[in-house]
């Protein structure tokens, strides 16, 4: 596992982001489509992956999924996937949160703000991800979500 600094890869990913937002909304126009993830966070340290989130309404939220399948986007399929929650992807590091606005699913906003307002908190989780170089992918996320619930449960 890589990761890469902010210059190495913010800007890349951002331009990429304000694409595949007008790609979306096209296809979904009441969706709340936001750049989410450590590409959207100043400072963060990252894979160079880019993060969407798609917020729908609970009861489209299977039909935008299936907009969005028609459209190229596949379904990620060793990741959770309820009712109210889908990842797809396009490729390997452009990801797209497919969540039901209101849901338990609905944390990915609140962590982005959470570290855009907090430098320090975006060292902690700079400093932990650099700890799991030499992880396996599943170690990593695990560790990484411990480390992303711990901190909502303390906001």
């Amino acid at each position: 596992m890589k990761f890469y600094e902010q210059d190495e890869y913010q800007e890349k990913c951002f331009a990429l982001f304000l694409e595949l937002q007008s790609e979306i909304s096209a296809v979904l126009p009441s969706a709340q489509i936001e750049h989410i993830g450590s590409s959207s966070v100043p400072g963060a340290i990252s894979k160079g992956d880019l993060d969407i989130y798609v917020g729908v309404d609970p009861q489209a939220h299977e039909s935008a999924v299936l907009a969005l399948i028609d459209c190229g986007y596949k379904e990620k399929l060793d990741t959770l996937r309820t009712p109210e929650l889908c990842m797809l992807v396009v490729q390997e590091d452009i990801a797209l949160q497919v969540v039901a606005v209101g849901s338990q699913y609905d944390f990915f906003l609140k962590f982005r703000d959470l570290l855009r307002s907090n430098p320090d908190l975006v060292r902690k989780y700079n400093d932990l991800k650099l700890s799991c170089i030499g992880f396996s992918e599943e170690q990593y996320r695990v560790i990484k979500s411990s480390f992303i619930e711990e901190v909502l449960q303390h906001a």
